[in-house]
């Protein structure tokens, strides 16, 4: 299926590792000019140089979204834009007990007011060229919020609900606004966090017994294993493209059925 992304210019930030680079590899690899960006210059040129490598068009953008200077630096470097993945964001797994007001204040400013910087930079753009896409990646605990880690959980929900409001915002234009939720994906933090899981509960020693259990136990879902990187990406390439025109404020869940119902 063509995606009809040649041509396409997207800037997805927090590309230089797990979710982000497996985005940026697949759009390039369907025909779009890519802007990988992150904080880490090594690891940020590493990711555009492997896709160059590939013969995909990519360049590296370094930045801190969490500022008002560093957002603006980012977008002026990215330029043109056609698609923005609002992908950026952090998670460190703290408890309501071990929490600061500095601390729910800062998982803001670079989970939620970030992606906010960006869409205020891009999507002006978009508007004025009649064609765009802003995709959120948020995830299942912004509906189904656990005990820990209140805070991400938090700016979870408010990804998915500024997204929805931006798509009535931009009803009419040509521009589209959507939310990809992933479920437990095997990034490389993801894995670790299981290994240590696993040591505590006697899981294992094999892999494939870790991750059947973690799917059992940890994050019962309906297919038996982490999602891969490669799983999300190709939702969001696929709402990036021209066959998703017909699509705006959606909340398209990729999480092996770990979210049963929402009300």
């Amino acid at each position: 299926m063509d995606m009809g992304l040649t041509g396409k210019r997207a800037l997805i930030t927090g590309s230089s590792a797990g979710l982000g680079q497996a985005i940026a590899e697949m759009l390039a690899a369907e025909g779009a000019s890519v802007a990988v960006h992150g904080r880490d210059r090594a690891r940020t040129s590493a990711v555009a140089d492997g896709i160059r490598a590939g013969g995909g068009d990519a360049t590296a953008i370094f930045g801190d979204l969490a500022t008002t200077a560093g957002a603006a630096g980012v977008a002026e470097a990215a330029g043109h834009v056609d698609i923005l993945i609002n992908n950026a964001g952090y998670y460190d797994g703290l408890g309501w007990s071990e929490l600061t007001d500095d601390q729910w204040a800062q998982i803001y400013q670079v989970n939620v007011v970030s992606g906010v910087r960006m869409i205020e930079h891009l999507v002006p753009g978009m508007r004025s060229r009649g064609w765009g896409r802003v995709i959120t990646v948020g995830g299942g605990l912004a509906v189904q919020p656990a005990a820990e880690q209140p805070h991400y959980n938090a700016t979870l929900a408010a990804r998915h609900n500024l997204t929805v409001s931006l798509a009535r915002e931009l009803a009419g234009t040509g521009v589209t606004a959507n939310i990809v939720a992933p479920g437990a994906i095997l990034t490389e933090p993801v894995r670790e966090m299981a290994l240590r899981v696993a040591a505590e509960r006697g899981w294992g020693p094999a892999w494939e017994d870790i991750e059947t259990a973690a799917s059992t136990a940890w994050f019962p879902n309906d297919i038996g294993r982490f999602g891969r990187p490669e799983e999300i990406a190709a939702a969001v390439t696929f709402l990036a493209s021209t066959h998703a025109d017909y699509i705006s404020g959606a909340d398209i869940r990729v999480d092996g059925g770990i979210v049963r119902a929402v009300s």
